[in-house]
């Protein structure tokens, strides 16, 4: 299998959804996948904190094997638990023990939302901690998980000397999230860049409209939608690792075989063509037509317009909770909420957008849709959370 950047492998094992047995985690299950997955070459495995179980059972397998040297193990700090420097000291122990080792690998700062949440980290001290961290050997590389817009992104590559970050990024979000301008502007940077949600977690593979499917099917009868999906990541020398969370057999062969066979620049501009068909039929299902071109931007109130109208979308075109589970991490769990009701109507954003979009009206449909008495109450639990 491929390696593009530290060694890495370029199918990275997400362990959020480890296979489960009995209400806990399946052992036998799981070490027989992890086996088979380190014997064909990955060698990425990523976990968290707040996984429940995840860095415990990749802990036992890999002790109980003495796999812990063939891989990296790549976990994250929970930011917004974290109120000092001990906290985070505590913290971490803790995710030594579960996974039985004296080092990480790779640790993220985990959803970091912008650049003002890490600036509060670092009047904490995190910089210090971290550093001695990473002499002392108990960290090898530093990064950060993020789901945002491009600008925000691009703000906190340039906040700290980053070993490494890791994005939301597929076809669908090629214009939003991070995007591919943040992508390409990491690896001008020298940073490698992890992907996660390839697929929109199922979304691009088995939870394609049929007409979408069969776009797909006309082009190569033998590629699944999920491999259109990957083989479109892989296409992209600037991406290091794909993570997929592999939690059956038959998906991790496949992914695998899959991983054997890409290159970079491999797909054809007939192969781009079919993307664009699927990802045209797909934005039908959108309610406002923003194309994230940030003509719009900035908005003297402060609101993401772009992230705003793509959430609002994904409500459509996923389904409800997964668009207000992003509403809330890409505008309101930050330190300077960007969300649809800080609009001021000002309309200076309206002479700008191409699409000549009626923003103000659209932002009100948004805030009426979304931030109902659910969004309310999650918003006030956490806010200390995110404050400067």
């Amino acid at each position: 299998m491929e390696k593009r950047k530290e060694g890495w492998s370029i199918l990275g094992f997400g362990c959020m959804r480890f296979p489960s047995k009995g209400g806990g985690m399946d052992l036998r299950e799981i070490q027989r996948e992890i086996g088979f997955a380190i014997k064909h070459g990955v060698n990425y495995f990523d976990t968290a904190y707040v996984y429940r179980g995840s860095e415990k059972a990749l802990g036992i397998v890999l002790k109980k094997n003495n796999w812990r040297k063939r891989v990296t193990i790549a976990t994250k700090l929970p930011h917004y638990l974290i109120k000092s420097v001990e906290g985070a000291e505590k913290l971490f122990q803790d995710q030594l023990e579960r996974l039985q080792t004296d080092y990480i690998d790779n640790y993220l700062m985990h959803m970091l939302p912008d650049v003002h949440v890490w600036q509060k980290f670092v009047r904490m001290g995190i910089l210090d901690w971290l550093e001695e961290k990473k002499a002392s050997g108990q960290i090898r590389k530093i990064g950060f998980s993020y789901h945002g817009g491009t600008r925000q992104f691009m703000e906190l590559l340039d906040a700290y000397e980053w070993d490494f970050c890791q994005v939301q990024y597929n076809y669908m979000d090629e214009h939003s999230q991070a995007g591919r301008a943040g992508v390409e502007y990491a690896a001008k940077k020298g940073i490698p860049v992890i992907i996660m949600e390839p697929l929109r977690g199922g979304r691009l593979a088995d939870g394609l409209p049929s007409k979408a499917k069969a776009i797909f099917k006309k082009a190569d009868p033998d590629r699944s939608p999920a491999e259109w999906g990957l083989r479109w990541l892989w296409n992209q020398p600037e991406v290091a690792v794909v993570l997929s969370g592999m939690n059956s057999m038959e998906m991790l062969k496949e992914n695998i075989r899959i991983a054997d066979t890409v290159q970079a620049f491999e797909l054809k501009q007939k192969d781009l063509n079919v993307y664009q068909k699927v990802t045209a039929l797909l934005n039908e299902e959108v309610k406002v037509p923003c194309t994230g071109c940030g003509y719009c931007q900035p908005c003297p109130a402060g609101v993401d317009i772009p992230g705003v109208f793509r959430c609002y979308n994904v409500c459509h075109t996923d389904s409800f909770f997964t668009g207000m589970r992003e509403y809330l991490m890409c505008t309101t769990w930050r330190a300077k909420r960007t969300n649809a009701s800080l609009c001021r109507q000002c309309g200076k954003c309206e002479k700008h957008c191409p699409q000549h979009i009626a923003i103000r009206k659209e932002l009100k449909n948004v805030s009426r849709a979304l931030e109902n008495p659910v969004y309310k109450a999650a918003a006030f639990l956490t806010k200390g959370m995110f404050r400067k």
